[in-house]
């Protein structure tokens, strides 16, 4: 009886992770011990009378807020470390969505499948397959790159009257008003033929005048822009970053000071007097309408407030007094427009900041949220086109491309890039559409936009590498032929802008998230700040003891689910899924674990510990990226050809988060790190990455036309015809397919000796004339090796300018 009432409270304490589920379960575990053993009546009565008192003080409230929450609370007054005006707004910005889940420990998978599968609307549809093809036709890389280093004049008007600036502005302003899904497809598209002109879609869509003016502008400001921004009217661009604040946007050197001055024909306007200093800002040679975020001082107090007023952020015509635009920099040779800009005792009037008065001294907030939702679908559309342009054309080529009289995609050596290929592609491009999905849900997800940001940038960079590995000498020679050399070059823009790579891993996906996503710590914060003590208290010692039994919970499951491998786990019962379910809440679990752990190791510290943050934000990111692809492949329908997919990505995610968190173990401190490696590998390190099989399935079907492939890079551009180099290396892997028997044929002959020919193209005239093969058959031949040749030659040039 009492192992049953046992087993009960323990699966309640386990679930619910409640401070009563835990003493109730104690209680019933000290009863059924003392009618097992044979403990003195005194001594039972001195247990009871412990235990009681414990109860006492932890179940009634008023007791446990006097004699435990009250000394914690000024405990953690004194240990919390300082935090920065920036840092707090960072914290604050944006909402916590399936991230919360993860660091829950228990994540409800239903939630996550109950999601609407992405769509996209008529028009939305109608515009990618008119629009944005006609404008991927219109596009020549090498001569945007190696020859203009601008878009040509046609397509800077294109994209201007047809809407392309407007993607996300309301159609009550001349918008397209599309939803998130469709400016990541158009932007993905776009990427797949020049990455140079997604840049020119995105960054008008993306952190600038348009958004900031969508979610704070007022409404003369919205009246007066947005309508000029939608048709091109207006070019926008943002300056935030300059050559001393970088990472540390907190410490911009950029200064506005209020002040009364002439603004045209107005006379002692109160306004705003800057000075500003940027650099790197895209669109900046041809805006003609710059944002800005400085710090704005008031020492005469013409506000009626205080003297440091904090970041603030104002829209400035480029063709204001005292704006200067400068030369263009030169990104690894991307001729997206990029330049400084200098601004010397520019005045403008208060209503040109971006939301009036009222917004003074908010700008970094606003950043922050406008920034998340535009790095959740900027770069990581960007790169999914990239990333499928790759996957696309090193299956072909690699099906193509032969050595030793044998395709080089029948190579072991080859097969592993070919898998990486397609796994990393198919991971991003899920995780793409799932945060796009957030977005239109109305979240502004700060800790996912950073994550796809950063693994979406950085799997780009694996995937380009292996791309270019495959491609051997055809990849390193630029011309209009070579369709990959750009990306490979231009891939460490990407790494760089919207907070780089190594200051995202490292600080911002596990240090900022593990404040805003854990479900106790910033309410634990919160309450440390409030003034009024009786309110503190309440709020405190309802977050310390809900984060107790959190911690007490998640011991026991990692436990549980550590032993069982995960088995135990309810997820839903999907045939060729289920399992993974299981091991990514098992490893969720291990990870909110984790979590509270590093956090009681080097508490205030913990920023300054960036290799164990960064291994945490690994261990997220990795659960998240594999939530992505799980939800795809529901979506899709678990179509079989896509289970090599599948496998993969999970494979590979699941070895990275035992790895990163084996990683973190080896560096706690010995009185954390061998009870914790015992309730989170219980049975030590087991998985491994991909296994061969797996891998030479998943490059077989890389190189074969097929549903999987067409899936995997649905959305690119394809060009039609052979004329150009990705159009005619579809013709020529559909060519060689096609004539693989025939030619055969024509080899068998020659070994045989009945050929006399070397060459192949005079082999298969002779094999004609001997009778191996019709004419028909010839002819095939003899455009298949023409189609060949056309694929793997390079270019070359007269004279290198």
């Amino acid at each position: 009886m009492f192992v049953t009432v046992l087993a009960v409270c323990l699966g309640l304490a386990i679930f619910r992770a409640s401070i009563q589920s835990w003493l109730l379960a104690v209680v019933v575990l000290v009863f059924w011990v003392a009618s097992e053993s044979r403990i003195s009546p005194g001594a039972l009565q001195i247990s009871y009378l412990v235990l009681g008192t414990i109860i006492a003080i932890l179940g009634v409230p008023q007791l446990r807020r006097r004699l435990v929450s009250r000394p914690m609370l000024g405990l953690f007054r004194r240990l919390l470390p300082p935090i920065s005006a920036t840092e707090q707004e960072a914290l604050e910005a944006g909402t916590v969505w399936w991230e919360g889940d993860l660091f829950n420990g228990l994540p409800d998978w239903d939630k996550l499948l109950a999601i609407p599968k992405p769509s996209l609307s008529a028009a939305e549809l109608s515009f990618l397959d008119h629009e944005v093809t006609q404008l991927c036709a219109m596009l020549d890389d090498w001569d945007i790159t190696g020859q203009r280093h601008d878009l040509p004049p046609e397509v800077w008007q294109f994209l201007k009257e047809r809407g392309f600036f407007g993607i996300i502005i309301p159609k009550e302003y001349g918008g397209l008003q599309f939803s998130a899904q469709a400016h990541s497809a158009i932007v993905a598209k776009v990427a797949s033929r020049s990455w140079s002109a997604a840049v020119t879609v995105m960054v008008p869509n993306s952190l600038g005048p348009a958004e900031l003016l969508l979610h704070y502008g007022t409404d003369e400001q919205k009246q007066r822009y947005l309508r000029r921004l939608a048709v091109g009217a207006e070019v926008p661009c943002f300056a935030l970053t300059g050559p001393f604040a970088g990472s540390d946007a907190g410490a911009i050197p950029d200064l506005g000071v209020v002040c009364r001055g002439d603004f045209g024909a107005r006379k002692n306007v109160l306004g705003i007097r800057l000075n500003w200093e940027k650099r790197y800002i895209t669109l900046a040679p041809v805006a003609t309408l710059l944002g800005l975020a400085f710090k704005l001082h008031d020492p005469e107090r013409l506000l009626g407030g205080e003297v440091e007023l904090g970041i603030t952020l104002a829209l400035i015509p480029t063709d204001t007094p005292g704006v200067e635009i400068g030369r263009r920099h030169d990104p690894l040779g991307a001729a997206f427009l990029n330049g400084p800009t200098v601004g010397r005792d520019v005045f403008i009037p208060l209503e040109q900041i971006i939301g009036g008065v009222e917004q003074v001294g908010r700008g970094w907030r606003m950043l922050m949220e406008c920034l998340a939702a535009g790095r959740a679908i900027s770069l990581p559309s960007s790169a999914t086109g990239g990333m499928q342009l790759a996957a696309r054309t090193s299956g072909a080529y690699a099906r193509v491309r032969k050595q030793f009289k044998l395709p080089i995609g029948k190579f072991e050596g080859i097969e592993e890039p070919l898998a990486r290929i397609a796994g990393h592609t198919y991971l991003v491009d899920s995780a793409r559409r799932l945060t796009a999905s957030a977005v239109d849900l109305g979240e502004k997800p700060a800790v996912v936009s950073a994550i796809v940001k950063y693994h979406a940038t950085e799997r780009a960079r694996m995937v380009i590498n292996d791309a270019m590995d495959v491609h051997g000498g055809k990849g390193i020679c630029l011309g209009p032929n070579n369709y990959l050399g750009r990306s490979y070059q231009q891939m460490p823009i990407a790494i760089t802008v919207e907070g780089a790579n190594i200051l995202t891993r490292s600080l911002m996906i596990f240090g900022q998230g593990v404040v805003r996503s854990h479900p106790y710590v910033l309410k634990e914060m919160s309450a440390t700040r409030l003034e009024d003590p009786e309110r503190a208290l309440m709020y405190f010692d309802l977050a310390l003891f809900g984060h107790i039994s959190f911690v007490l919970s998640n011991m026991a499951r990692s436990f549980l689910f550590g032993l069982t491998d995960g088995w135990v786990v309810p997820v839903p019962r999907q045939r060729e899924t289920f399992r993974y379910f299981q091991r990514l809440t098992r490893y969720a679990s291990a990870f909110a674990l984790m979590s509270d752990a590093v956090m009681l190791a080097f508490g205030g510290g913990l920023k300054r510990h960036e290799t164990i943050s960064g291994r945490m934000g690994d261990v997220l990111s990795q659960l998240y990226l594999a939530s992505a692809a799980l939800k795809r492949f529901e979506d899709d329908g678990r179509p079989a050809d896509d289970q090599p997919l599948l496998d993969w990505a999970l494979g590979d995610a699941l070895y990275r988060i035992q790895q990163a968190l084996d990683g973190v173990l080896a560096n706690l401190p010995g009185y954390l790190r061998w009870p914790l490696r015992v309730l989170v590998f219980p049975y030590g390190l087991h998985l491994r990455p991909p296994s061969d099989r797996l891998v030479h399935q998943l490059a077989q079907r890389l190189m074969q036309p097929g549903a999987m492939r067409d899936r995997l890079t649905a959305g690119m551009y394809l060009p039609a015809g052979e004329v150009e180099a990705v159009g005619a290396l579809e013709a020529a892997l559909e060519s060689t397919l096609r004539c693989e028997a025939v030619l055969q044929r024509v080899e068998a002959a020659a070994r045989e000796g009945r050929l006399t020919a070397h060459q192949e193209p005079e082999q298969i005239r002779e094999a004609q004339e001997k009778g191996v093969i019709s004419a028909d058959e010839r002819a095939l031949l003899e455009r298949d090796y023409a189609l060949r040749r056309r694929v793997i030659m390079v270019d070359d040039f007269a004279t290198l300018d």
